[in-house]
């Protein structure tokens, strides 16, 4: 077969040592364990606490530990998409910092933002250069430092939001494995109702905005809820229909781990039983961009060769959509 597809060939992933449990929260704001976990599903999630790190440092560990796992060499490496809602800086791009940091000098790189959206649509970019002959290791890591933009006064993100950083190697496959179909839209009604107001073009950072607090992430939960919950189930729905697939010939969902109650309703739509649910909200809460690899990182073991996955992520903007991937390889066992 001389068709190229677009596989994945390696994964690598980070969340730092610092565990932000629900019992912790309770603590810092009108909150308790049991409204959360019920709620979210989320139990704990992780900080990056040094002030002195942001993001990169997310996406230089996991990019450090996709290419000691898997045996890659930086200088092979051909683009770099760095999918991220928290950059370390404005105009700066954090993928070109994050590649010169990893070694990765023949590679260029730029960031992608779709909010929780962004790893979905960088495996559609990043596919699309692989399978478009030109490059032939396209590295996308997903990492974002949410803790730098939440208000741990606000309990209605507080609880939410983790740190955290995952990166997959895209490599020419030949066998007709890797992404097979996409689906994804956006639709900017969604855009007043998760955001941070202040700090971009619109309204610029002043003493009048940092007063006000309108530099940290906001949402209005209900609307945000509604609308994920539809748009990821009929995505999900829609490509499982369009390339002709039951709930018998998908063996994993792995989706944005936002909210459990989300990820059910997706389930329930694909009529897929909870032992094919792909899911470590509980440990990480919502890391935004890093939520897709860090599950394949912790899942990897699970996969084999030629298994159906499909991927469904849900963000502000709006953004959605979902991807039918064939996973490409067996575990690798490392001998070192």
């Amino acid at each position: 077969m001389n068709t190229i597809t677009a596989a994945v060939t390696a994964v690598g992933g980070y969340v730092p040592d610092f565990v932000l449990s629900n019992k912790v929260l309770e603590t810092i704001v009108d909150t308790n364990d049991e409204w959360i976990t019920s709620r979210t599903g989320i139990k704990e999630r992780r900080i990056l606490k040094d002030v002195d790190k942001g993001t990169s440092y997310l996406a230089i560990k996991a990019a450090e530990d996709l290419l000691a796992k898997g045996g890659v060499n930086p200088l092979d490496i051909d683009l770099i998409i760095m999918a991220t809602a928290t950059p370390d800086m404005p105009v700066a791009s954090t993928g070109v910092y994050v590649a010169t940091a990893i070694g990765a000098t023949n590679a260029f790189a730029f960031d992608l933002e779709a909010a929780c959206s962004s790893f979905l649509y960088g495996m559609s970019v990043a596919s699309a250069y692989v399978q478009s002959g030109k490059y032939k290791k396209v590295l996308l890591i997903g990492a974002d430092k949410m803790s730098s933009i939440v208000d741990y006064t606000d309990r209605s993100t507080c609880i939410i939001f983790g740190d955290g950083a995952g990166a997959v190697l895209f490599e020419p496959n030949y066998e007709g494995l890797g992404l097979q179909d996409e689906y994804l839209r956006s639709d900017g009604v969604g855009r007043d109702f998760l955001k941070i107001d202040a700090g971009g073009s619109l309204h610029p950072t002043s003493f009048k905005t940092v007063e006000e607090n309108r530099h940290n992430i906001v949402q209005d939960g209900k609307t945000v809820f509604k609308y994920a919950v539809t748009n990821m189930a009929d995505a999900s729905e829609l490509i499982m229909k369009r390339n002709d697939l039951t709930n018998a010939d998908v063996d994993w969902l792995v989706p944005h781990q936002a909210n459990k109650r989300i990820i059910d309703a997706t389930a329930s739509r694909m009529n897929l039983e909870e032992s094919k649910v792909l899911m470590n909200i509980e440990k990480y809460g919502n890391t935004t961009s890093a939520t897709l690899p860090l599950v394949i990182y912790d899942f990897e073991h699970l996969f084999k060769k030629g298994d159906t996955i499909i991927f469904a992520a849900f963000g502000g903007g709006f953004t959605w959509g979902a991807i039918y991937l064939k996973w490409a390889y067996d575990k690798k066992i490392n001998l070192n």
